[in-house]
């Protein structure tokens, strides 16, 4: 197996619907920009509470991802 290098990153992703969405938005959404993502691991979650009630789920999330070098 060859040797790999990978980057780690930390992003948040929100749903008004559950964590799970929230996951699922963030890795979604950091794939348009990032390539060879490899592993979201769940960090933290919380939700956003307005007059009593949950109106966000947000989840922080470590993001893998295969580090590229741009040398010949």
């Amino acid at each position: 197996m060859a040797e790999s290098v990978y980057n780690i990153i930390e992003i948040v992703g929100t749903s008004p619907d559950s964590w799970e969405d929230a996951a699922k938005v963030a890795v979604e959404t950091t794939c348009r920009t990032l390539e060879d993502l490899r592993i979201a691991e769940v960090v933290k979650m919380d939700v956003t509470i307005q007059n009593g009630k949950v109106t966000a789920y947000r989840v922080r999330l470590n993001i893998s991802f295969k580090y590229h070098s741009h040398q010949p």
